[in-house]
């Protein structure tokens, strides 16, 4: 699965740098769907738990980066009923500090071509490039914003 290490390097790239310590991933309610074919062809579904213990920062860098990696990697999730493309839970430890968790549901296609006689390749099937799902916030990919510019989140 190469959903969480794209998730993760981009956290690390904007809410948690400096701070790679604080976050734990987990996947869990894993499955596997796949049918009979010509080709073999399988999806992974899954629940990507991310864990940020000690966190001092603003809930909101933690939330743009997320929102910006699902317009690009599972961009299905935006557009799930009721509006709400993935749950999380706070544990608020003092006035500043909190642990966060987060919990998002995604799915990978995978791909598998025989190379040799006993030897196969897995390619992992990227997500349909579709128009920036938030145009009005920096008017190209809201991710590539982010690592360019540096995020910088201005409270109200």
């Amino acid at each position: 699965m190469q959903k969480p290490e794209t998730l993760r390097q981009l956290l690390y790239a904007t809410a948690l740098v400096g701070q790679t310590e604080k976050l734990a991933t987990f996947i869990d309610r894993g499955r596997i769907e796949c049918r009979r074919g010509a080709n073999l062809t399988f999806k992974y579904h899954y629940t990507l738990s991310l864990v940020v213990q000690g966190y001092t920062g603003s809930v909101d860098a933690l939330m743009i980066p997320i929102l910006a990696w699902i317009a690009e990697q599972q961009p299905d999730l935006l557009d799930r009923a009721p509006n709400e493309p993935f749950t999380f839970e706070s544990e608020l430890l003092d006035a500043d500090t909190a642990d966060v968790s987060i919990d998002l549901d995604l799915s990978e296609l995978v791909l598998v071509e025989r190379t040799g006689k006993s030897a196969f390749k897995a390619t992992h099937v990227p997500e349909p490039v579709l128009a920036d799902a938030f145009p009005g916030v920096c008017g190209v990919s809201l991710v590539q914003g982010l690592l360019d510019d540096g995020m910088i989140i201005v409270p109200a």
